[in-house]
């Protein structure tokens, strides 16, 4: 049996659940990026996949993850913002972007932590890796370690700074995955990422995320280049109740990366929004029962029920109720009963399981007979 309940979802489909994500490639849009990733934070639909899950060089990208095994271990308590690590020659030479820390001198994991993602300074990355592990190389082993433990399956680390190395590598899906985390995970510390400068030794940079810059609500992630990786960003943004992940990169430019970055971002705000369709346990359609204590039963949804759309298509929706009826009984709650089968334009479609609201017993011998011979002549259960 289904029924058609499109007119009913248009008065409840505002509000601000979770979890139902639509598992479209990618809508209409281009990109210069070389690999591109983008996703709704809530429902993880994903609205752009340009070689997503191709492998590249990440670059400077990959302090997102020494920031993250920092921020586990404040949160765990083994370490605080006040403890300091000190500064090895090595991490003092190092070159590329740096934090300029002084061999010899220690500084604190609060600074450092300021160090790695507003200066991206791979001389504090290297004295987090040394201070943390005992060495950079055991550092990027507890980085790769840590990576498949959060389902980066693509990811593996041979330093802490994004140094060009054929063992440093991502995926675009897997830096998303690691912003989601870094989001979620450390509510706590992320606001560091919109900080737009710091500054140590009398030296003050500027945060190379050229979103934050922009009326965009960026507020994170962080930047990445090299000649081999090309221009990179890992970011996000925030606008109302709504949060994009993006990750691009081998981009040609500081400036097309910036110019990029803003286009798609804006993109993903204007063109798409979460409309919820109902929450768990609300009566999505009642089906009758056979032979039960009960007449029917209600048919609802396990978890909140929230999509992805693009805004010109919540008027174009239809749902579909899918389930063989008069349902059987015994019947136990959470039983799985039926189906809601969602379409709309540009969408792949989406099935969401329905379940049985409550339990239902069998009717005892003479009243079934009396059901089934209801059933018979008048077509009720």
């Amino acid at each position: 049996m289904n029924s058609k309940i499109g007119s009913s979802l248009k008065s409840i489909l505002f509000g601000g659940a979770c979890l139902m994500a639509i598992t479209q490639s990618a809508f209409a849009i281009e990109t210069s990026a070389r690999e591109a990733y983008l996703i709704d934070y809530t429902t993880k639909t994903v609205l752009i996949n340009k070689d997503a899950e191709v492998s590249m060089p990440p670059a400077s990208m990959s302090k997102i993850m020494t920031a993250y095994m920092v921020f586990e271990r404040l949160k765990d308590g083994r370490l605080s913002l006040d403890d300091k690590l000190p500064v090895s020659e090595k991490a003092w030479r190092k070159g590329g972007s740096k934090m300029f820390v002084e061999v010899g001198k220690e500084v604190s994991i609060h600074d450092l932590l300021r160090g790695i993602i507003v200066q991206s300074g791979n001389d504090a990355c290297i004295v987090v890796a040394e201070g943390l592990g005992g060495s950079e190389e055991n550092f990027a082993l507890e980085m790769t370690a840590k990576a498949r433990e959060l389902g980066m399956e693509n990811s593996t680390f041979a330093n802490a700074t994004g140094w060009p190395d054929p063992g440093q590598r991502m995926t675009a899906k897997d830096l998303a995955i690691l912003a989601d985390r870094i989001i979620t995970d450390f509510p706590e510390f992320y606001d560091v990422y919109s900080e737009k400068s710091f500054t140590w030794s009398g030296i003050t940079q500027g945060n190379r995320n050229p979103l934050l810059y922009k009326n965009l609500g960026a507020d994170g992630l962080k930047t990445g280049h090299t000649e081999e990786a090309g221009y990179g960003l890992t970011a996000s943004a925030k606008q109302g109740d709504r949060r994009i992940i993006m990750v691009l990169n081998g981009m040609g430019s500081a400036k097309e990366r910036a110019e990029e970055s803003a286009r798609l971002v804006s993109w993903a705000f204007r063109e798409f929004d979460n409309f919820e369709l109902f929450k768990a346990g609300e009566t999505v359609d009642t089906a009758d029962v056979w032979l039960g204590t009960e007449k029917t039963i209600d048919l609802v949804p396990e978890e909140d029920l929230l999509l992805t759309l693009p805004r010109n298509a919540k008027n174009k929706m239809t749902a579909t109720v899918n389930y063989v009826g008069p349902i059987q009984t015994p019947i136990e709650k959470g039983e799985r009963l039926g189906t809601l089968t969602i379409e709309a334009p540009d969408i792949d479609t989406v099935e969401i399981p329905l379940v049985a609201a409550n339990s239902v017993e069998r009717e005892g011998g003479f009243s079934r007979i009396v059901s089934a011979l209801n059933y018979l002549i008048f077509g009720k259960s």
